[in-house]
């Protein structure tokens, strides 16, 4: 079996496993989603949906945000840990949206990266959520289960992400990564994968395991 082959079993198996394959962040526009996703470093997804509806009900749009302080962000996502950077760069992207981008989240991969914050990672889960655009978001349960799957012998975020294009057809890139962190909460968590339970098992070499 080529890693090609079991690349695209594993798009399939998952794909009957967790259908609904959605973001876990809560949010209603891009600039919502971008800023939940800097929230989320170094942070759970679940701590970050609890910290949210407040930010949003305090600035409830780009305007709002661009006029307020690092000073009361901080104290609204204070529970998200390292809240002075995030706040800081949560002010900056939404200063520079509103300059240099017309007050629209930009849509490319360039652009959204030259957002205070906001790295590949990031980017790639807006291109692919919001803008529908092939993407590939390379987090710990994505890097850890590609490694176990043999897709991939790097670590790198970005070296994964290339290894994983390579393989994956463009439509289905976004949600095998979201059902990759689906996965990884569930069965090939970090401390012991439950292999006997797996769907994957058939056709996995369980590298590492």
């Amino acid at each position: 079996m080529t890693i090609q082959e079991r690349a695209l079993l594993a798009v399939d198996a998952l794909k009957k496993e967790y259908p609904d394959a959605l973001c876990s962040l809560e949010y209603t526009d891009p600039l919502q989603l971008l800023i939940a996703t800097r929230l989320a470093a170094q942070c759970t997804d679940a701590r970050v949906n609890l910290v949210t509806p407040a930010l949003f009900a305090r600035f409830p749009t780009l305007e709002a945000f661009c006029e307020g302080t690092e000073e009361e962000i901080g104290e609204l996502i204070h529970s998200c840990g390292f809240f002075r950077a995030k706040a800081r760069d949560i002010l900056g992207a939404c200063r520079k949206i509103r300059d240099d981008f017309g007050g629209q989240v930009p849509d490319n991969m360039e652009d959204l990266l030259s957002l205070p914050g906001v790295g590949r990672k990031t980017a790639n889960l807006l291109l692919g959520d919001v803008f529908h655009k092939p993407a590939v978001v390379t987090d710990t349960h994505c890097i850890r289960i590609s490694g176990r799957l043999g897709l991939t012998a790097n670590k790198a975020p970005e070296k994964v992400e290339k290894d994983l294009r390579a393989l994956l057809p463009p439509e289905e890139s976004n949600d095998f990564c979201h059902r990759l962190v689906l996965h990884g909460r569930a069965v090939c968590t970090a401390r012991s994968a439950k292999c006997g339970a797996c769907s994957l098992a058939e056709f996995c070499p369980k590298v590492g395991i």
